[in-house]
Parts: C-alpha cells; sequence; structure tokens
C-alpha cells in the first residue's frame, strides 16, 4: 500500500511539472474563464486502470519510419488496417471504408511515417454519438497513449471537436485539460457555425495548418476555429507523427490527406 502510494505521489509530482512547463500565445472566439478538472474528453468517472506508456522498442512498430515528401493519401479503402497504421488498442477497425472506433480510453492510432514540422493535415470525421468527441493528434511521437484515466500528458497538439460531452471545442498542447488550451465553448442557439455542437453522422471536413514552423491553425469545414502560436514549437525527433484518438464516444475517421508545406 504504502508503495502504491509512494507511486501516486510521484505520478502527480511529474504531470505538476510538466503542465507547469507549458506556454501558449493564441486568440479564443469564444473563451472560458476557467477549465473543468476530470476524466478524458466525454467521460465521466474513468474506470481504466493506468497504462504503461510503450517505447519505441517494445511498440511492435518499425524503428525506420518512411517520411513524407509528397502528398500522402488513405482512404481505408480495404479490408485490414495495414502497415502504415499502428493502434493502440484492438478496438480500432476499418468499417464500410472508414477508421472507426468506440472506447479506445486515449489509447489512439498513429501513422507510421514521419510528418514534416511544416504540413497540412486534413481529413473526414464523423461522430456516431450525440456526445460528439472527435480527436486527432498531430506532431506527437507515434507511439504513446494515455498512461492514467486523464490525458495529461501527450506528445502532440490535439483537436477536439465536442469534447466534454459535446460542450467544447479545444486546441490543446500535450495536455488537453491543461489551463493553457485554447476553447470555444458550445451553444447551440448561437447565429456563429463555429460554436454548434457536432450532429451525428455530418462529415466534418478537419485542416490543420503549420507553415511557419510554430503557429498551428484548425479549420472545420472550411470555418477557422483556433489557432496556437507556440513558443516551444513541437517539431522534430518525437513529434513528428499523427494520429486519432478516442475516450468512449463512436466515431469514424476518412479521407486522410497530408500535404507537406
Amino acid at each position: 500500500m504504502e508503495r502504491r502510494r509512494r507511486r501516486a505521489a510521484c505520478y502527480d509530482a511529474a504531470v505538476l511539472r510538466r503542465s507547469g512547463a507549458l506556454v501558449l500565445t493564441g486568440f479564443v472566439l469564444f473563451a472560458s474563464a476557467c477549465v473543468p478538472e476530470g476524466p478524458p474528453t466525454g467521460a465521466g468517472a474513468a474506470t481504466n486502470k493506468p497504462v504503461a506508456r510503450p517505447s519505441r522498442a517494445d511498440a511492435g512498430v518499425p524503428a525506420v519510419r518512411p517520411a513524407i515528401t509528397a502528398v500522402f493519401e488513405d482512404h481505408f479503402d480495404r479490408a485490414e488496417l495495414g502497415p502504415d497504421w499502428s493502434p493502440l488498442n484492438p478496438h480500432w477497425r476499418l468499417e464500410a471504408g472508414k477508421l472507426c472506433v468506440r472506447g479506445a480510453r486515449n489509447h489512439g492510432v498513429w501513422l507510421l511515417r514521419k510528418i514534416p514540422v511544416n504540413a497540412r493535415i486534413e481529413f473526414d470525421a464523423y461522430a456516431d454519438s450525440a456526445e460528439g468527441d472527435v480527436k486527432a493528434e498531430l506532431w506527437g511521437d507515434g507511439v504513446s497513449g494515455a498512461t492514467a484515466s486523464s490525458y495529461t500528458n501527450a506528445t502532440s497538439y490535439l483537436t477536439i471537436l465536442g469534447g466534454w460531452k459535446n460542450t467544447k471545442h479545444v486546441l490543446a498542447r500535450l495536455d488537453e485539460h491543461g489551463v493553457d488550451r485554447l476553447e470555444l465553448d458550445i451553444d447551440p442557439n448561437s447565429d456563429d457555425e463555429r460554436a454548434h455542437p457536432v450532429t451525428v453522422g455530418q462529415p466534418y471536413h478537419f485542416k490543420i495548418e503549420r507553415t511557419d514552423g510554430k503557429s498551428v491553425s484548425w479549420q472545420v469545414n472550411g470555418l477557422e476555429y483556433l489557432e496556437l502560436a507556440d513558443e516551444e514549437p513541437l517539431a522534430g525527433a518525437g513529434h513528428d507523427h499523427m494520429g486519432f484518438n478516442d475516450w468512449d464516444a463512436p466515431v469514424c475517421f476518412d479521407n486522410v490527406k497530408i500535404t507537406p508545406l
């Protein structure tokens, strides 16, 4: 029991040190004064046990991965996911020409090709429940998933459409619960389409761009949602992959296109 308490205390201290080191600047069109605490996006009380973050050596994926130097596309029109993708949870599957999941518990699926520092990343996303919670990871390490019930130690930027049971759209750096995340509060009655909740079955075309090595912009269906100017950009080794993620809500992804810029 005492050993478990010491491990928990060390983990909490590490999370605080990491969170305190984050520095972001940017703008928010609809801002909230505070960030709710609690479990990951779309979840109530978490019940999953912490899972150790895998190293590259034990992840079962190639140590050398090809770099994307020209336009890369994947439409998932096949029976098996194939060698370009590494799922961290067995719930990831191909279904009717889309990459789908439910209950990944922040153990996503990574593209096993290195993305450039400056790139345009596009894909279509679908929510299959009123909870929304459509999540992608950009410029991460291509290996890691959550190691605890809350995803406070990502290696990437995270875009979350309709997170927290379809109440927020979020662009975050490393910690989806961080006080420095950018967010839009959802208001179903707003005249601004960017404040609307995610609708079941509707296609959402994501476009995430970085052109100057530091500023990450996020568009959905042609509308600018959020832009983050990072003083300590996530780039280079350990920040050169993209992938998709999920907590519990059923979601699907399709038509991935990555363009070096």
